[in-house]
């Protein structure tokens, strides 16, 4: 049986803002996040965004995490949030905003490592463009790499990561797929900086979520840290679990195990319409369920099938996965 490692953004537990509705249900307190995090009984701990409303309130989240007993699985910085990120954070060619980002993660690595957290997540949604002849790509992207570099040697037992996404909200992130992600942590140099997979960030990006987790594995064993949700491959939906790639995510989690993860994986969904804390229930118990799936597999004949290299015999493990005949 695996060792099942569940977190959640805390956030998610609210209620969440779309382009054109400020929320569709009531505001929700800390401490009632908490709460329902707590509630779900497959989560062990939360990851946490310094956005405005937490920078500020560290006691206020120690005690919370205290109180219920929940670990922080991650703590990401808040670089996207912030319109003085508009032009970028990290990448940004103004020194005093890729400043104000680096002093961003520096206070997160520290607050990270006084409450025992050792992931620090990076999401440089901003850092990227939107126009032709609008952006110095070697400039920017060195700029980038050498602010990783930075917070790297800040705190060396902290794990930084970053999560790459194609495009959202540039149009073209700087860090946008596996392979940029991982020329990123060859670039930078540092054994402490890796990635931060989103199941939903790989299929948008047309990539094939399971294979991802392999070239990871292959060029530095980079994969620190997961997020997972479910889209329709045209935009990053973060729906529940399984709701749409079912048999992609049991491929998915076939190849966690098979390259020895053992990090947490974090629930990450925007539930516009659905209760959060239903919506972050459902998802683990897929997910739960899932892996249950792979539990019973035949670990020798998914290794066997593999080395023939053949459609029919691929489809017909899928089925039996399925509990077909």
């Amino acid at each position: 049986m695996n060792n099942r490692k569940y977190s959640v953004f805390i956030d998610n537990l609210g209620s969440c803002i779309d382009r054109y509705c400020p929320a569709y249900g009531r505001k929700f307190t800390m401490e009632e996040k908490f709460d329902r995090a707590k509630s779900v009984e497959l989560l062990s701990a939360v990851d946490i965004v310094l956005t405005p409303e937490f920078i500020g309130e560290k006691q206020r989240i120690r005690e919370n995490l205290a109180r219920t007993g929940l670990k922080a699985a991650s703590i990401a910085i808040d670089t996207f949030a912030d319109p003085v990120f508009q032009k970028g954070s990290f990448s940004s060619p103004d020194p005093k905003v890729r400043a104000l980002a680096i002093e961003r993660g520096k206070k997160a690595i520290d607050f990270a490592a006084s409450i025992g957290c050792s992931v620090v997540t990076t999401w440089p949604g901003q850092d990227g463009y939107d126009y032709l002849f609008a952006a110095d790509y070697i400039k920017e992207r060195t700029l980038f790499q050498e602010a990783m570099a930075e917070l790297c040697d800040y705190n060396p037992d902290m794990t930084i990561t970053m999560e790459y996404k194609i495009k959202e909200p540039r149009t073209h992130c700087y860090v946008g797929t596996v392979g940029t992600a991982l020329l990123m942590c060859e670039a930078a140099g540092r054994k402490n900086l890796g990635i931060a997979l989103d199941y939903g960030h790989a299929a948008l990006g047309y990539e094939t979520p399971a294979e991802s987790v392999a070239i990871c594995k292959m060029y530095g064993d980079r994969l620190k840290h997961i997020h997972i949700n479910d889209n329709y491959r045209l935009w990053d939906d973060d729906m529940i679990v399984g709701s749409v790639h079912t048999l992609e995510f049991l491929e998915f989690i076939y190849w966690l195990r098979h390259t020895g993860y053992e990090g947490y994986m974090t629930l990450d969904q925007f539930p516009y319409r659905e209760d959060g804390r239903e919506v972050i229930d459902e998802s683990a118990k897929w997910l739960d369920y899932l892996e249950s799936i792979v539990d019973r597999a035949d670990m020798d004949e998914i290794h066997a099938t593999l080395a023939k290299n053949d459609a029919i015999a691929s489809s017909r493990l899928m089925r039996r996965l399925l509990g077909g005949k």
